[in-house]
């Protein structure tokens, strides 16, 4: 955008709303914050803006982007978190952001001016002309990796922005970039932590609670659950077909746990380990609400694959409840936040039982205690010795799972 510099009709010191970026909006935790109060600070100062937005790519298993859009007449920025297929679809490949993300150094477009009738334009553009827009703006923001991201500006201003107005705006850009960056890498550690620790798990190491051998008591429910036959699977099947296989398996399992309020400590090959804190008091009848889900999940997952003459898939829940020491433990170099506790030992020995007892879902008499299921819901399987561990406990299972 250097072509709007050459008229010199805006003061050389520096706009208040810079000052503000630059030494200020440190109080601003997100964004979305920052980019709204930015245009609020620009149309106080005479900027004529009516509608302005912000596009940025992130890292993250589920998303590829994130869009902000503000206008003068909403109280908050509209924050959209977008789906790695935007980069597929018709109005992204045929839009301005694409454009800047693949290395074109600024868009202007007058919105007001006749336009050929063959005119090759952007999407976007016959959007912006009913809502009366007359001039369009997208520049690109590059953070300090090199990676580009893209912001835009319009006005409904007759005759468009002033070139002034223009070299106020561009003036902000590395700033602005430089705030929303610091913004965005904090979300981004906090997204990949909850991705690869769980949520709470997240929240603790950014608090700093990273020193090994440091951790807390935790009383909770304990989910643990096991594919059949993944050895034998593992050994004969493709590669992909495996890990496809997992991720249907895992994404049945897990939805569920999240939803009823459970933190995934780790997957195992084909086991995942979780936990639900009896801080919450109905805890361990929210870990019963996702096995059930779960299970019917895996009904669905499964008819589904025979559909496609896949084979179905076997797997083994087992719940119980217990004290446990959750916290870091491993190398010096190389931690995990876990659990441990000879109650993680005897879910894991109950979940193996499962099998002998040819039961999706089982349960400790513990847990069944605690559980709040009535009876007809849940029937005794006997007591058993688990093994590597002392003494008989009483195992239950759901009424209709045999």
């Amino acid at each position: 955008m250097s072509e709007l510099r050459d008229t010199g009709s805006w003061p050389t010191h520096r706009c208040s709303c810079l000052d503000w970026l630059m030494q200020e909006s440190r109080d601003l935790r997100f964004a979305d914050d920052v980019f709204a109060e930015v245009g609020r600070r620009l149309l106080a100062e005479g900027v004529p803006l009516a509608r302005t937005t912000m596009h940025l790519r992130v890292l993250h298993p589920q998303f590829g982007g994130a869009t902000m859009i503000w206008r003068p007449t909403e109280p908050k920025t509209d924050f959209r978190l977008v789906t790695r297929d935007v980069f597929t679809d018709q109005r992204f490949l045929n839009s301005p952001v694409r454009a800047l993300y693949e290395g074109v150094d600024g868009i202007r477009q007058r919105l007001d001016l006749p336009t050929e009738p063959d005119a090759n334009e952007f999407g976007v553009y016959a959007d912006l002309r009913a809502e009366g827009i007359t001039d369009y703006v997208a520049m690109p923001m590059i953070f300090t990796d090199g990676r580009r991201h893209a912001c835009s500006w319009a006005t409904k201003q007759p005759g468009g922005f002033t070139t002034g107005q223009l070299v106020r705006i561009n003036d902000l850009l590395p700033a602005l970039a430089m705030a929303v960056e610091i913004r965005a890498n904090r979300r981004l550690a906090r997204n990949l932590l909850d991705t690869y620790v769980g949520r709470f798990a997240g929240t603790r190491i950014l608090e700093g609670d990273i020193i090994r051998g440091s951790g807390t008591t935790l009383r909770a429910a304990i989910w643990t659950c096991d594919m059949r036959g993944f050895t034998t699977i593992s050994e004969n099947w493709p590669r992909d077909d495996v890990i496809a296989m997992l991720n249907e398996y895992f994404d049945t399992m897990a939805m569920p746990v999240e939803a009823h309020g459970g933190e995934i400590l780790k997957f195992i090959g084909d086991a995942m380990l979780a936990v639900f804190p009896l801080a919450a008091p109905e805890a361990c009848a929210n870990a019963l609400r996702a096995a059930f889900e779960a299970r019917e999940g895996m009904r669905e997952l499964n008819q589904r694959r025979v559909q496609r003459d896949q084979p179905e898939i076997g797997y083994g829940i087992a719940l119980h409840v217990g004290d446990v020491m959750y916290g870091n433990i491993g190398a010096a170099s190389r931690l995990d936040f876990t659990i441990i506790g000879p109650a993680v030992n005897e879910t894991a020995r109950l979940e193996s039982l499962s099998k002998d007892l040819r039961r999706r879902v089982v349960l400790s008499g513990p847990f069944a205690g605690l559980c709040g299921c009535s009876a007809e819901f849940l029937t005794s399987l006997g007591r058993f010795r688990l093994k590597g561990v002392g003494g008989e406990m009483e195992v239950f299972g759901l009424a209709d799972d045999g």
